[in-house]
């Protein structure tokens, strides 16, 4: 039975607990960081004036004493950490004084944060109203994860301004909400464990063009806003979450269901029949399947709009030029897509045609209110089969849609290297970017020693390691002259690829990879780690770029290289001494 217990707190607490690691975001539930600016400086001029504002509900969590899971309060606690940080101003234009503040001044000296500078800055006795509010904080304790699931339902039923998709989300736990919810994740790019530090939550966070707020993920260049399938303001509200779930329920159900909130409401209530006809369903389809082939056939779509020069979808799909978001339109044309690759194996045979057939292919459907009934949605799909089915083949072979990197996968690990360091390594190549751009035989060494690191992480845990991104600005506009290649900005790296390197090495891709293959196969490192990493290598072509993949599966005892031992802290891959070699064995 979880235990409640009131424990006002100080703000100036709470902020030690921040930088200590102990504040933590469960993504299987928790909303996005949406609060608008206004919404931000609202609450610090509320705390400057020493008003009330609600109580802040957080769990203790059972792996971890003594750290926190934010139940209810994240917009209100991440506003309140982010302004003593100096990440925007008060109303009034003034920044949190540091001076002030020792604890938060000693961070930035030693680098967890940039100060942001300006005139105008908070008195002493406006910091010390800040940090001596104290607030209204409940700690539950003993809580089971179904019963922190209930009450996060219960506190987002109470009429808090959420969208129909978070609302739909709100606690809810079960295959089909926690598959569109990680489909969701991985084509926007804020893919991330599903528990991480409230600290990080800026960098799996999207960031609005009228909001700016420094979150790594910018909204015009996730996939649906870069298209124009949504607007950057449907992000806030879950749009594209939306979107999944209507194309997975038509799916994976064997039969399309009627666009409209009545029939997602059904889906997402645990106790309406119509949920438990789509939870049997996908438990019989298998959600690592379904989300596999789902990125297929994304791809197949980007390939499409990317053949020749790039045009965006909405410019393919309108023939008149418009700003309007087309969810429903798309899901058409995806389920199209979708039917004649996954239930009738075939591929693509000619995407530059397949381009100009979809060009104004909203001029072959129909729209309106009778376009979102079933029979309606089912016309519009076989008419847009009929307009591109000639531009694809039946495969001879089954086609290369299960365990393999997409696109989107690949954009989500990039992304999420930035939060998850010791799990993740990026390389922008094996050839030295100076001189007569020879081989640098340390690079292999060094990416033999972090498989060895990544898969002494411990139990269940996986790493990957690319080959073709470089998080130096620097390097990238270098090897852009040197390679004469277009670099691709993901979050705060650049893809360069390796064909560029194979190239400049007179080899074809199939010889670069066996390069790699051959180094990894020759090393000291431990089987049955080097045999698993050998056998699940890919090349990637990523718009044309190429990318090598290295996945380092869980292992179930600790791994070596010859007789040293390796181990990631942080982004640092380093020799295991005793205590910390024994330390490492403890994980297994």
């Amino acid at each position: 039975m979880a235990e409640l217990a009131s424990q006002p707190t100080p703000i100036q607490s709470i902020y030690n607990w921040f930088i200590e690691g102990k504040l933590y975001v469960n993504r299987r539930y928790q909303r996005k960081l949406v609060w608008t600016l206004e919404e931000k400086q609202k609450l610090i001029d509320s705390l400057l004036r020493k008003y009330p504002i609600p109580a802040i509900l957080i769990a203790e969590r059972e792996t971890e004493p003594g750290t926190y899971e934010i139940i209810d309060g994240l917009q209100r606690l991440h506003a309140i950490m982010s302004f003593i940080e100096t990440r925007y101003t008060s109303i009034d234009g003034s920044l949190f004084n540091l001076q002030f503040f020792p604890t938060a001044q000693t961070r930035a000296d030693e680098g967890g944060f940039t100060p942001s500078e300006a005139e105008e800055k908070l008195s002493q006795r406006e910091v010390g109203t800040i940090l001596d509010y104290t607030l209204a904080l409940s700690i539950m304790r003993n809580a089971t994860e179904g019963e922190i699931n209930d009450v996060f339902d219960r506190i987002n039923s109470y009429g808090h301004r959420l969208s129909d998709q978070e609302r739909r989300q709100a606690g809810v736990e079960n295959n089909f909400s926690n598959m569109v919810r990680n489909i969701a994740c991985s084509i926007r790019g804020d893919v991330s464990k599903d528990n991480i530090l409230l600290g990080d939550m800026p960098a799996i966070s999207i960031d609005l063009p009228s909001m700016k707020h420094g979150y790594e993920i910018q909204a015009e260049e996730t996939f649906w806003v870069k298209h124009g399938i949504l607007r950057s303001t449907d992000l806030r509200d879950s749009m594209d979450e939306q979107c999944v779930a209507d194309i997975a329920a038509c799916i994976i159900g064997g039969s399309l269901i009627e666009r409209s909130k009545d029939a997602l409401d059904k889906i997402y209530d645990s106790g309406h029949d119509e949920s438990i006809r789509i939870n049997t369903a996908l438990d019989v389809y298998d959600p690592k399947k379904f989300t596999e082939e789902f990125k297929y056939c994304l791809d197949e779509i980007l390939k499409t709009c990317n053949e020749g020069e790039f045009v965006k979808l909405r410019d393919q799909i309108f023939e008149e030029t418009n700003t309007n978001g087309f969810p429903a339109v798309f899901t058409i044309l995806f389920i199209a897509f979708f039917e004649l690759i996954v239930k009738d194996n075939k591929k693509i045979s000619n995407y530059a045609e397949l381009k100009q057939n979809i060009y104004n292919i909203v001029s072959r459907i129909t729209v309106g209110r009778r376009a979102s009934s079933s029979t309606g949605r089912r016309t519009n799909i076989n008419a847009v089969k009929g307009v591109i089915g000639d531009c694809f083949v039946v495969s001879n072979d089954p086609l290369p849609i299960y365990n393999n990197h997409s696109t989107i996968d690949i954009e989500g690990v990039i992304r999420r290297s930035e939060v998850e360091l010791a799990s993740y390594e990026l390389k922008q190549g094996i050839l030295q970017l100076h001189g007569q751009r020879e081989e640098n035989p340390d690079v292999t060494e060094k990416i033999i020693n972090t498989i060895c690191a990544m898969a002494n992480n411990g139990q269940g845990s996986t790493g990957k390691i690319i080959i073709g991104v470089t998080d130096q600005e620097q390097h990238a506009d270098l090897i852009s002259q040197l390679d004469r290649i277009e670099p691709i900005k993901i979050g705060s790296r650049y893809v360069v690829g390796v064909k560029r390197e194979a190239t400049k090495m007179g080899i074809s891709l199939e010889d670069y990879f066996a390069k790699w293959a051959t180094a990894i196969r020759n090393s000291d490192l431990s089987e049955p780690l080097k045999g698993q990493v050998l056998s699940t290598m890919d090349f990637n072509d990523f718009y044309g770029l190429g990318l090598l993949i290295i996945t380092i599966p869980p292992q179930q005892n600790v791994s070596s290289v010859g007789d040293n031992v390796y181990w990631r802290d942080a982004d640092n891959t380093k020799i295991a001494n005793g205590i910390q070699a024994a330390r490492i064995a403890q994980r297994f």
